[in-house]
């Protein structure tokens, strides 16, 4: 897996990398190298150039490649330095290279290469006055843009910021920061590479970014001599009269099994039964006790009947708003010992309750809130969760003790001691019901997988890669969340 930090650890291994003998200087002139071998320079390059480090990156490389007979010019936000950025720059100065402060004059339309090195990953806020300028100038320009470390404008943190370059290719120095993955990174970023030039990590909490080989631990070879009891029961409590959509219900089950359980079983108002039974196939149906207006009651009997030999529920889907979801849910905390994956009015349920109830429960709880059910869980703002997803979401769960996946263009999913970011998914995606076949997909997995965050971020992973797979055959205005359901056995081919 491929490791994503946070500034402040890339600042601070940064800085004790230094200090264990390596100058800055050093690091800098090794980050130009590493630059110089990332991409074909046959035509030469503009390097635009900020005022810090970063703007050191590219004067350093202006200059190796100088040596190689490569031409390149400076453009400068300002005559203004770090003191190893003025070291370089005079090493640029020296070798003749042409230079100029950027203005309303300068023309970056014909530069075959243009070099972002205008902020790095200490920029903090929104790029204004003649750097937003400069920023827009290279987006503009229609030409290849390869950044150095990250997209001028956005932040290393949580990949956020407006303006911020379009990069052609990224090249992360040292290591991967979580900016790289989060919030607009896919809109901005064509391709991502990662340069090790030689700063030790400090060893602190770092977030796994897994690809499709990093989870053979969790979709493990089945053998022939086998049967649906080896790969668990799960049930799914869901839907209300409200939630009219019993296709989408069937979905939540299908997905659970296209996930890999043996059975699933979805547990409904028996208001709503008769409607959702014809789109059920290879799923159970358990009629649940209702209040005659199609929502769900709580009815020890009934509950105890649905946590019998499961090994994991999915709960919330579709509830709608009733009273008697809490009590239903504070039963399940004190009396189910299982995998227990709490959503969508499970969640707004959640948060009118007793927290301490999540401290006190047996059950392993995942919750996979968005970025506004985050809020209420939180008390956290969603703009403060969008720019710091994954310290709230890790300081979250480890106060809880639950396992929390947050939703987004990229996942967070955390215990509050390891953590990953899910870099899959599309636009397609962006449509009801994608959450609820994300439920099903993780209720399916923790029926026969550990319940812990790697589970819970190969069940994110799944359901983003089979709606990739689903976008393709389909367009992202078209597609729905039971595309995504059809796509899911050529992914999970793909990740076993």
């Amino acid at each position: 897996m491929k490791i994503a930090i946070s500034n402040d650890l890339m600042r601070r291994s940064d800085g004790a990398t230094i200090e264990a003998g390596i100058p800055s200087r050093e690091l800098m002139r090794r980050a130009a190298e590493a630059l110089s071998r990332a991409y074909p320079w046959e035509n030469g390059a503009v390097i635009v150039c900020g005022v810090g480090n970063n703007a050191g990156d590219g004067y350093a490389l202006a200059s190796i490649l100088k040596d190689r007979g490569i031409a390149c010019r400076l453009v400068l936000l300002e005559e203004r330095f770090s003191e190893d950025g003025a070291f370089y720059f005079d090493e640029c100065v020296r070798k003749e290279i042409p230079w100029e402060i950027y203005s309303d004059r300068t023309d970056l339309m014909g530069a075959s290469t243009i070099v972002d090195c205008i902020f790095g990953t200490g920029f903090r806020g929104c790029a204004e006055g003649r750097a937003a300028e400069l920023i827009r100038a290279v987006n503009g320009s229609g030409c290849p843009v390869i950044s150095a470390d990250i997209n001028s404008g956005m932040s290393g943190d949580s990949g956020l910021g407006e303006p911020c370059v379009r990069s052609t290719l990224t090249v992360a120095i040292g290591s991967y920061k979580y900016g790289h993955f989060l919030g607009n990174a896919k809109d901005v970023i064509g391709s991502l590479t990662v340069a090790d030039i030689g700063i030790a990590l400090l060893e602190e909490s770092v977030c796994k970014v897994p690809d499709v080989t990093d989870f053979s631990s969790v979709l493990q070879h089945r053998s022939r001599n086998s049967h649906k009891g080896d790969y668990g029961y799960v049930g799914i409590l869901a839907g209300c009269t409200e939630y009219s959509g019993a296709a989408k219900l069937a979905n939540l089950s299908c997905a659970a099994l296209r996930a890999g359980c043996g059975v699933s079983t979805l547990a409904v108002p028996k208001g709503i039964a008769a409607s959702v039974s014809p789109y059920l196939l290879e799923s159970t149906l358990m009629p649940m006790p209702d209040d005659g207006a199609g929502h769900t009651v709580f009815q020890e009997n009934a509950l105890d009947e649905l946590m019998k030999n499961r090994r994991a529920l999915a709960v919330g889907m579709g509830w709608g708003r009733s009273p008697e979801n809490a009590k239903i849910l504070a039963y399940l905390l004190e009396h189910y010992d299982g995998a227990l994956v709490i959503d969508a009015d499970g969640l707004n349920t959640l948060v009118e309750m007793d927290s301490s109830l999540l401290k006190r429960t047996r059950a392993k709880v995942f919750l996979t809130p968005h970025p506004k059910e985050f809020e209420r869980l939180s008390g956290h703002s969603v703009k403060e969760i969008l720019c710091d997803p994954v310290f709230l979401a890790r300081q979250y769960a480890c106060d809880m003790g639950v396992c929390v996946l947050l939703k987004g263009a990229c996942t967070v999913v955390t215990d509050g001691e390891e953590s990953y970011l899910v870099d899959r998914g599309c636009a397609g995606m962006a449509t009801a019901g994608s959450g609820d076949v994300l439920s099903g997909i993780l209720a399916g997995l923790l029926g026969y997988a550990p319940a812990n965050a790697l589970t819970l971020a190969c069940g994110a992973y799944l359901a983003g890669l089979a709606g990739e797979l689903a976008e393709a055959d389909s367009n992202a205005i078209s597609m729905t969340a039971s595309d995504t359901v059809r796509a899911l056995p050529r992914a999970v081919s793909m990740m076993i």
